[in-house]
C-alpha cells in the first residue's frame, strides 16, 4: 500500500475528525481544513498527495478549490465529498479532472480506504514512468521535454497508463510530430523494455520488398535470395515493433498483418513454418485511417485491430507554449555535439521562431535549429535562421502562406540534394510518403531536380 500524505477539507468538524481518523489508522499523513480558503492556504505552504474536499463550503467550495490547486506546479489528486443531493455537480467536476468523489454519509471506512489506496497507487505508478533514469531513456530527450506543454499533458498521461499493457497502439499525428519519440517511449516504459524496438518505415519500403522486409524469407524463395533472411517481426521478438506510416501499407499487406495481429504467428516469404509472433505492435500514421477506411483505402477490420488505443499528437504551432523550451533544448543539445559554446538565443531570433508556421513541426525546428548552430558564434541570432522564417525586410512578418510554400520548397530541395535526387529516400528523410512528394514536386515545378526511384 501506497502511504500518502492527504488533505481533508471539510466544514462540518465530526465527519473530518471521522475521516481524519480512518486514514490515520491507515497510516497516512493527515492534515485537517475547516474550509477551502483554509485548504488553499494549506495548499500553498506545502504538496500533498491528495486532496479529500467537501463540494459546499462557505468562503469558498471544493469545485473552486479544485480548480485553484490546477495551479501548482504538481496538482494533487482530488475527490469531492458531496451529499446525495449534489451527485450531478460532483459528475461534472470529473469532467474537468476531479479523480473522484464519495457520497456522504460514508458507507462504511472501507470504501473511503479503498478509494484512496486505488488512486495513490495509479499515481505513484505515474511517478514510476516519469522516473524513468537515463539509461533507460536513451535515445530519447527529458521527460520534461518530450512532454512539456499543456497540450501533452492528456498524452503523457495516456501513454503511462497504456504502457504497462499489451494493447496495439496507434499513434496519430502530422509529420514531424515526434510518433517514433512516442513509441519508444512506450516501449521503455513497457515489461517489453529490455527486448528489441524495431521501426519499419512501411512508406520508405518497396511494395514488392515490403513483405520480406517484415516476414522474413527463405533461400530461393524469390530471383537474388542466396540466404534465408530474419524480417522485422523475427528481430523484434519479445520486444516492440513500430509499423510508422502504417496508411501507406498496400492493401494486400494488410491482409497479412491482419493474420498476424489476430493469430500471433506467420510465414517467411517462401516458407510453411509458422512462427510465433511474440511481439508488441505500435503503428503511426499521418492520415486519417478512418477516412482512408471509408474511402476503401485502408481495411475496416485492419482498422479497428490497430485502433484498440488511439494516442494523437498536438501539432507543435499548438504547442507555443514551449517552443522557446524546445529550441534552447535543441541549441544545448547540437552544441554540445559539435563541442560549441554558445549562450542561447536572441530575443529577435526567439521573435522570429514564435511568428512562424512550422509545417514541419518538432522536425523542421530540430533542423533549423541544428543549422543555426552550426552557424553560430555566442548566440543564435536571426541571422543564422533559413530565409523562410526571418521578418520581412520592412519588420513586419512575412505572409503566412508564402512562409509554408517557401519552407516546404526549401525541405523539399534540401533533401533531394542530400539524397542525390532519390525520392524514396528524399521522402523518407522528411518524413513524408513518396506519393505526397510526388504530388509537392509537381506542385512546386521541382520534378526535374529528382530521379525515378
Amino acid at each position: 500500500m501506497k502511504v500518502g500524505r492527504i488533505l481533508i477539507v471539510e466544514d462540518d468538524q465530526t465527519f473530518r475528525g471521522l475521516l481524519a481518523a480512518i486514514l490515520e489508522d491507515a497510516g497516512h499523513e493527515v492534515t485537517q481544513a475547516v474550509d477551502g480558503a483554509a485548504g488553499l492556504s494549506r495548499l500553498q505552504q506545502r504538496p500533498f498527495d491528495l486532496v479529500l474536499s467537501d463540494l459546499k463550503m462557505p468562503k469558498m467550495g471544493g469545485v473552486e478549490l479544485f480548480r485553484a490547486s490546477r495551479n501548482f506546479t504538481v496538482p494533487p489528486l482530488f475527490v469531492l465529498l458531496t451529499a446525495f443531493g449534489t451527485v450531478e455537480e460532483a459528475v461534472a467536476a470529473i469532467k474537468e479532472g476531479v479523480n473522484d468523489f464519495l457520497t456522504k454519509p460514508l458507507k462504511d471506512p472501507a470504501s473511503l480506504r479503498e478509494l484512496v489506496d486505488r488512486l495513490l497507487e495509479e499515481q505513484y505508478r505515474g511517478q514510476r514512468l516519469t522516473a524513468l533514469d537515463e539509461s533507460d531513456l536513451a535515445g530519447l530527450p527529458p521527460l520534461e521535454i518530450l512532454f512539456a506543454g499543456t497540450a501533452m499533458q492528456e498524452v503523457h498521461r495516456l501513454a503511462g497508463e497504456v504502457a504497462a499493457t499489451e494493447a496495439t497502439v496507434l499513434i496519430g499525428g502530422e509529420s514531424g510530430t515526434g510518433k517514433e519519440l512516442l513509441a519508444r517511449y512506450i516501449h521503455l516504459a513497457s515489461q517489453r523494455k529490455s527486448s528489441p524496438f524495431v521501426a519499419v518505415n512501411c512508406a520508405a519500403i518497396p511494395e514488392n520488398l515490403l513483405e520480406s522486409e517484415l516476414f522474413g524469407h527463405e533461400r530461393g524463395a524469390f530471383t537474388g535470395a542466396s540466404a534465408a533472411r530474419q524480417g522485422k517481426f523475427e528481430m523484434a521478438a519479445g520486444g516492440t515493433i513500430m509499423l510508422d506510416e502504417i496508411g501507406e501499407m498496400p492493401l494486400s499487406m494488410q491482409a497479412k498483418l491482419l493474420r498476424v495481429l489476430q493469430e500471433k504467428t506467420f510465414q517467411r516469404v517462401g516458407g510453411n513454418r509458422e512462427i510465433r509472433a511474440d511481439v508488441r505492435v505500435l503503428a503511426a500514421t499521418n492520415r486519417d485511417l478512418a477516412k482512408e477506411t471509408a474511402a476503401g483505402n485502408f481495411r475496416e477490420d485492419l482498422y479497428y485491430r490497430l485502433n484498440v488505443f488511439p494516442v494523437k499528437l498536438p501539432p507543435l504551432r499548438d504547442r507555443r507554449d514551449v517552443l522557446q523550451d524546445l529550441a534552447v533544448f535543441f541549441v544545448r543539445m547540437h552544441s554540445r555535439n559539435m563541442g560549441k559554446k554558445l549562450s542561447g538565443i536572441s530575443a529577435p531570433a526567439m521573435k522570429a521562431l514564435r511568428s512562424y508556421g512550422w509545417p514541419g513541426n518538432i522536425r523542421e525546428l530540430q533542423n533549423v535549429i541544428e543549422r543555426a548552430v552550426i552557424l553560430a558564434r555566442g548566440e543564435v541570432t536571426v541571422a543564422e535562421l533559413p530565409e523562410a522564417i526571418r521578418p520581412s525586410q520592412d519588420g513586419g512578418p512575412r505572409e503566412e502562406g508564402g512562409i509554408l510554400k517557401d519552407a516546404e520548397r526549401d525541405a523539399i530541395a534540401a533533401a533531394l540534394k542530400a539524397t542525390v535526387g532519390n525520392r524514396r529516400l528524399a521522402a523518407e528523410r522528411l518524413g513524408i510518403s513518396r506519393r505526397t512528394l510526388q504530388y509537392r514536386l509537381k506542385e512546386y515545378g521541382m520534378t526535374g531536380m529528382a530521379d525515378s526511384e
